[in-house]
């Protein structure tokens, strides 16, 4: 019991309560099923909630924010690693590449210089220079097996470089022009003089000996092989006069010249069998 306005009221029991509020429940549910009217507060509801519900959610895009930024960060910070080494990586192998194609126009250039003056020609590595001071000599990768010979030319694309002096099973020994020991019978190419070309020890720098005030030799002359003795094809570039002294109180002209093969460059060298047919390019195996 309860008093309202001075008047007692009896208060509805427990159970009277729950039916009434179910029937309420139920007539509620089906007016708004019919007219869609609780569907209307609903929506004003929630947009009064929104800003509610974007201030509740504004730690979690926070939190999210920092931590994809922090792994973005993190992924170019790797990406920019990686695409560093690529890059030196490329960089290595064009290096490479480049290297490789000035080697193959040496060769090309060796083979073709080749072709004029002998029967066959096989290509050699040149393993080793020895490093003796005033001694110029190299081993190159071919030997006996591969028909080397002692006194076998050795060239390059530009001139001759030598001649075989040793030979083993697998390798051989070169004495090069500018060796002191070694001495090549040239010709002159302007006026046909014989001479005669010394090594000096100097891998640029060759002299020529016992040639007079009265010999027709000039600077900037020309001296190719002149094929006396057998040992080198005729007519391949020797080397290039580059100064001449005439000393009166000298009996000889002080001659010195230029090779014309590029002694000390590169890394293959260029053995040749003398003759006149047609060239054959010898293989690693006889």
């Amino acid at each position: 019991m309860i008093r309202v306005f001075g008047r007692e009221v009896r208060v509805p029991s427990h159970l009277a309560r729950l039916v009434f509020f179910a029937l309420l429940s139920l007539v509620l549910m089906v007016q708004d099923h019919r007219g869609q009217h609780l569907e209307k507060i609903r929506a004003g509801l929630s947009l009064l909630a929104q800003p509610v519900l974007v201030v509740a959610a504004l730690p979690a895009r926070i939190g999210g924010g920092i931590i994809d930024w922090f792994t973005g960060a993190s992924t170019l910070r790797e990406q920019n690693e990686k695409l560093r080494t690529e890059r030196q990586i490329l960089q290595v192998q064009l290096q490479q590449y480049e290297a490789l194609e000035q080697e193959n126009q040496r060769l090309r250039g060796m083979l073709g210089s080749a072709s004029r003056v002998a029967d066959r020609a096989l290509v050699a590595e040149v393993m080793e220079a020895n490093p003796e001071p005033f001694t110029r000599k190299i081993i190159v990768s071919k030997g006996s097996r591969d028909g080397v010979f002692v006194g076998q030319p050795v060239i390059d694309a530009s001139g001759i470089m030598g001649q075989v002096t040793q030979v083993a099973w697998d390798h051989a020994r070169a004495t090069l022009l500018t060796d002191p020991g070694h001495a090549i019978p040239v010709l002159v190419v302007r006026s046909g003089l014989r001479a005669m070309v010394l090594g000096t020890g100097d891998q640029d720098q060759l002299r020529i000996p016992y040639l007079t005030a009265i010999a027709d030799i000039r600077e900037g002359d020309v001296l190719v092989s002149s094929g006396m003795g057998g040992t080198f094809p005729a007519g391949y570039p020797v080397a290039q006069v580059t100064r001449i002294v005439n000393d009166p109180n000298e009996s000889f002209l002080a001659i010195t010249a230029r090779p014309a093969a590029r002694i000390g460059h590169g890394t293959q060298a260029l053995l040749i069998w003398p003759g006149t047919k047609p060239l054959k390019i010898g293989s690693s195996n006889k």
